[in-house]
């Protein structure tokens, strides 16, 4: 069974007129078996959370502790955090020229599982996973992302935390630029991996982050944290997501006075 805990988490980044504070004191606890859901408007810092979670370098921790099971994320290198079981699913995957599909999600799965899996099961291990996500077999030699669609980097994304096995996942916006049958297929595929993990005895923990609760008709959430101005200034259950489907952020936006602005949407918060 997995911890995450982020407490009192101020992040800032450099830009030409100095550092600028995105989040401003985070504090949320993601356990095993757990699905947050972290909802909020457009430049609230949702993504950069995520990014500073996985260790991101543009993005400059100033305060606060991130532990995973104890351990302290923020003294790991990147690498380190994904063998230590972070994963995180990007909400623009990146295209990686020169290097298969299947020759990076091996080469991945060596590095977290400490060993390469043998090939035969591996390759089984490969086409069912596959095969869940309706990905054709034929993207395993293609270069990562490389010509993807959205939906096809999405799907990729998920192919690849289902394959990592991660203690905590990290889900940032998988559901944008999504069609409704991609949606369904992603959700899925979360879900599936979820109950495997639980089948297991292990329990991924589910850090979904979104601006809209269509994917929560398929993803389920246990909580649901309104995130405005850097920080979470309410928490609650799927009753929560329903209030926001109806009424948007307008009840939350004094919380958010003196917030950092839309940065998220420029080229420092990706």
């Amino acid at each position: 069974m997995a911890t995450l805990e982020i407490r009192d988490l101020h992040v800032s980044v450099t830009t030409d007129d100095g550092p600028q504070e995105i989040l401003r004191g985070v504090n949320l606890t993601v356990s095993s078996g757990e699905t947050h859901a972290i909802m909020g408007p457009n430049g609230s810092g949702k993504s950069t959370l995520a990014y500073s979670l996985a260790g991101h370098p543009k993005y400059h921790v100033t305060s606060g502790t991130v532990t995973l099971d104890g351990e302290d994320v923020l003294a790991m290198s990147v690498d380190a955090r994904a063998r230590a079981g972070l994963f995180l699913a990007m909400q623009y995957p990146v295209e990686i020229p020169g290097v298969s599909t299947s020759n990076f999600l091996r080469t991945a799965a060596t590095a977290v599982r400490g060993e390469a899996p043998p090939i035969r099961k591996w390759v089984k291990e490969v086409k069912t996973a596959m095969t869940d996500l309706e990905i054709d077999p034929a993207f395993a030699e293609r270069n990562v992302n490389e010509g993807f669609s959205g939906g096809e980097k999405k799907r990729q994304e998920i192919l690849q935390m289902s394959l990592l096995r991660p203690k905590i996942a990290v889900l940032d916006e998988t559901d944008s630029g999504l069609d409704v049958d991609a949606l369904r297929i992603v959700s899925e595929g979360v879900n599936r991996y979820k109950a495997a993990s639980l089948e297991s005895g292990e329990g991924v923990g589910v850090l979904l982050i979104t601006h809209y609760t269509r994917i929560l008709r398929y993803i389920k959430p246990d909580h649901v944290h309104v995130f405005v101005g850097g920080r979470i200034v309410e928490s609650g259950g799927p009753a929560l997501a329903d209030e926001l489907e109806t009424s948007g952020y307008v009840r939350f936006a004094g919380a958010g006075a003196g917030a950092p602005g839309s940065a998220e949407r420029g080229e420092i918060l990706l």
